[in-house]
């Protein structure tokens, strides 16, 4: 039975596709004299828009700097050691749109000997949808949703790094336990929704206090800590005490008074653990309630 021409397959020719593919593929050539090059770079997408090929394909090291930005060392690094390993080269950067937010590009290419240097053959795709994406989820993961502050995960990362920073450089480096005072019969008295209002005001109020090296997060419940970089036991002593009396003049829809904090400061001792320094502050925190809340005190 002869076939239907209806239904043969219909070839498509490689100049007809690859303009159509929502990336690029590019040859890309450097030689040992460090000359960069793209003898072929074509596709889709609006990444080829901005760019002049013909430069391309004659000389591309100044137009790929521009073109990666703050993002050219690493991509310079990545294709160093794809060439010196000859392995796959998988890097991103971003590429400045002058109609708009810059894009995220990833690249992926096979590196392979070439008579005067190393050439790549591979694809570049726009993956700025799928950043957003990896940039809300990894926000979830490491926000208080009621605060917006950073959740216990982030400020444990951030004080695993500043400690090392204190520890290599000498420097102090001291960390604040904050409870608002008889937070259960505020929720009692005032409800949980006003409850929520004040977690919500006390994390903004405390932003608005502290310097932009320093970082606040909510531990849970109604517990906060403070990580203060370069800061010795007595200026923080002084923070404490300053964010402490905000609060208690501060009108929380109860009246001023009515919200007061119990805070317990102490300084990080160069190579110690976390645990440690952690556990100093939570007992300078319950000295602080013992002799009646409203207070701040420390442990050295």
């Amino acid at each position: 039975m002869p076939v239907n021409d209806i239904d043969a397959p219909q070839r498509v020719s490689v100049d007809t596709l690859v303009p159509r593919i929502p990336g690029v593929i590019f040859q890309f050539h450097r030689s040992h004299n460090g000359h960069m090059r793209f003898p072929y770079l074509e596709g889709g997408g609006m990444a080829l828009k901005y760019v002049d090929r013909d430069v391309l394909a004659r000389n591309a090291g100044q137009l790929v700097e521009q073109l990666t930005g703050n993002d050219h060392p690493k991509v310079m690094s990545a294709i160093e050691h794809s060439a010196r390993c000859m392995l796959p080269l998988t890097t991103r950067f971003r590429l400045p749109i002058p109609t708009g937010k810059p894009r995220w590009i990833a690249v992926s290419a096979q590196p392979e000997s070439a008579q005067d240097g190393v050439q790549w053959n591979g694809i570049m795709m726009d993956i700025s949808d799928q950043v957003s994406e990896e940039q809300r989820l990894r926000k979830l993961c490491d926000t208080d949703h009621l605060t917006e502050l950073p959740n216990r995960r982030k400020l444990m990362v951030h004080l695993t790094n500043v400690a090392s920073l204190s520890t290599r450089h000498g420097t102090p480096l001291s960390i604040m336990m904050i409870d608002i005072d008889h937070f259960k019969r505020l929720n009692d008295r005032w409800g949980h929704l006003h409850g929520d209002e004040v977690l919500k005001q006390l994390a903004a109020q405390a932003q608005t206090l502290l310097r932009c090296e320093d970082m606040i997060a909510r531990l849970g419940g109604e517990e906060f800590m403070v990580v203060l970089p370069l800061t010795p036991l007595q200026q923080c002593h002084k923070f404490a005490d300053r964010l402490r009396q905000a609060i208690s003049v501060r009108d929380f829809g109860m009246g001023p008074g009515q919200v007061t904090l119990s805070i317990g400061v102490a300084e990080y001792r160069c190579g110690e653990p976390l645990t440690s320094l952690i556990e100093r502050a939570d007992q300078a925190l319950y000295s602080a309630k013992d002799v009646g809340r409203d207070c701040v005190c420390f442990l050295r």
